[in-house]
């Protein structure tokens, strides 16, 4: 590691996140391991994550499934909550391909 590179100040609420984050916003659906489905409004994405709200009540650590349109499940797991806001980490870093479209079917 370069110690010429600052590191990214923990407290600062940026959990030192490595990858782009883009701004979207598009409904999608999640579903957990049982066989609820419900809406959620994506709001940001990286190849690694996304972060959503919903009225839906999740707990960190659930494995859950994103559905966009014309995309199959996306496994990730529930990283954080803060009310009706969750952080979700996707189980295998998504194509940079399938991030670009994601976005561009966002912007829409």
């Amino acid at each position: 590691m370069d110690p010429a590179i600052p590191l990214p100040d923990a407290s600062d609420g940026d959990e030192s996140r490595h990858a782009l984050r883009k701004s979207v916003k598009m409904r999608a659906h999640l579903r957990d391991r049982g066989t609820t489905r419900f809406e959620i409004e994506v709001v940001d994405l990286s190849v690694t994550g996304f972060r959503a709200q919903t009225s839906f009540t999740l707990w960190p650590g659930t494995t859950v499934w994103l559905t966009l349109p014309g995309l199959a499940g996306l496994e990730a797991v529930v990283a954080w909550r803060d009310k009706y806001r969750y952080g979700c980490a996707f189980s295998k870093p998504l194509h940079p391909a399938v991030f670009d479209h994601i976005v561009a079917l966002s912007n829409r």
